[in-house]
């Protein structure tokens, strides 16, 4: 059981400028798609960057200043430079955070989160752009109804990973998933959590199962045989 991948969320209409695009064209894409970031591609449609409306800020905030005390920090050198820019690749942020169709939503989330920013584009192993997923796209997996998360469970908790037990349930309400019944192993109590805990939309996993036999004390007992403490004779 793996997590959703990014192709499952993202978005695949996505606007797009090039790297000799002038900044006034890029405010009115913005603007008129209503979004925050365009990804800026090259000549070979290639993803080399991302612009945004922070990008074209630069401009409004240093247009009247005279830096006649100039400072010497990196970050305003930067923004400095930005806000002389004409065109796109003056302006981007350099080089694009990109990541892959195939990864799953928890690698886009914590890449996002690393790298504190708002969304991804998505590009193939040659580097070309196939989508662009936000940290919207990731929320909305929860979402997700209750009733979407309970089928999910028993199709692959219950079915593929438990092989159909006949004495369990799931019960969910507001993405808290309560398992209950009984099971024959505790190993197989353990697989059940787990596996619940990774379905997507998921916000707590409640463990009200029970167990026959405890087959774990076995597994603790084999793991001591097989490296036993203390010292050796």
């Amino acid at each position: 059981m793996s997590h959703r991948t990014v192709k499952d969320v993202m978005t695949t209409t996505v606007r797009i400028v090039y790297a000799g695009t002038p900044v006034k064209l890029i405010a009115e894409q913005l603007d008129f798609a209503g979004i925050s970031a365009m990804p800026v591609l090259d000549d070979e449609a290639d993803v080399v960057g991302v612009v945004s409306e922070t990008d074209l800020l630069h401009k409004i905030t240093y247009q009247d200043e005279r830096d006649e005390w100039p400072r010497l920090l990196r970050r305003h050198r930067t923004d400095r430079a930005k806000a002389e820019g004409l065109v796109a690749r003056d302006l981007m942020t350099a080089p694009a955070i990109t990541i892959d169709a195939d990864a799953s939503v928890v690698d886009a989330a914590r890449l996002m989160e690393k790298r504190d920013v708002k969304r991804l584009p998505v590009v193939n192993d040659t580097g070309k752009l196939l989508g662009i997923v936000s940290r919207g796209d990731l929320v909305r997996l929860f979402v997700r109804s209750d009733a979407q998360i309970r089928d999910e469970v028993e199709a692959e908790v219950f079915g593929r990973v438990l092989l159909h037990p006949p004495d369990v349930a799931a019960e969910v309400t507001d993405g808290v998933v309560t398992l209950s019944g009984t099971l024959p192993r505790r190993s197989d109590v353990e697989l059940a959590v787990e596996f619940a805990r990774r379905i997507d939309g998921v916000v707590r996993v409640v463990d009200a199962l029970a167990h026959v036999d405890d087959d774990t004390s076995y597994r603790a007992l084999r793991e001591q045989v097989s490296y036993p403490s203390g010292p050796f004779l």
